[in-house]
């Protein structure tokens, strides 16, 4: 029974990253409209760069994943989480490369957007900042450093977010509805401003205080880890 659970929790975790991974490539490749409303049809999203965005996204959890064990683990699992880490993110880094490469060959005004002066000067440091956290993490894994695989990873993941919303803006849904044509009126949006304040900080709270109970490592023979 166990093992169907791990697998279950395995299977069903790759599965719902790669579909997240879809629906991101789905979004960035474009979705038909006709005047504000959609006009594509139903398998539009199953495209070769959807599937690869979705590997992409499975390859970004586990690297974040590979990072976290190595912070919360030791002896002969994180000896293990070192020889990966270094794997995933190369792979990471060839799967941020083709994302970058596919999007401006088909999207000629974000290719504008990026290489026009002085836009490239304010871009350029998100491809140099990738390549800089990619040697850091590989640098951290080899001197066996435990918290900073983790961080630099976080970074890479917060830059690659950065470079998609460089790249959209001002478009909630591409190519071309931007986020004010596509907003909620201003009384919906003071409805839901409410809710977010009161909210978001109970969020915030309880996920520092899950974290702060499980600051340390896990080690065989923990009291609810067996």
């Amino acid at each position: 029974t166990k093992y169907l659970w791990d697998q279950a929790f395995i299977w069903g975790s790759i599965l719902s990253s790669f579909l997240q991974g879809v629906i991101l490539g789905a979004y960035i490749q474009g979705i038909q409209t006709t005047n504000g409303i959609f006009s594509g049809s139903g398998l539009d999203w199953l495209t070769p760069f959807a599937l690869f965005t979705g590997l992409g996204v499975v390859a970004m959890y586990a690297a974040l994943g590979c990072g976290w064990l190595i912070m919360k683990t030791d002896h002969e699992l994180q000896d293990q989480m070192y020889g990966l880490m270094p794997k995933l993110i190369i792979l990471l880094f060839v799967i941020f490369a083709g994302v970058s490469l596919y999007t401006p060959l088909t999207h000629p005004e974000i290719a504008a957007r990026w290489f026009a002066l002085p836009n490239l000067l304010y871009f350029s440091p998100v491809p140099i900042l990738v390549l800089l956290f990619t040697f850091l993490i590989l640098k951290a894994c080899k001197q066996r450093q435990e918290l900073k695989p983790f961080i630099y990873t976080l970074a890479l993941v917060f830059l690659a977010f950065t470079g998609f919303v460089i790249s959209l803006w001002p478009n909630i849904i591409p190519p071309s509805v931007t986020i004010w044509q596509a907003a909620a009126p201003h009384s919906s949006q003071k409805f839901a401003l409410v809710g977010a304040l009161i909210l978001i900080p109970i969020i915030i709270a309880y996920t520092i205080m899950s974290y702060w109970v499980f600051r340390d490592k896990v080690r065989v023979g923990d009291t609810g880890y067996h």
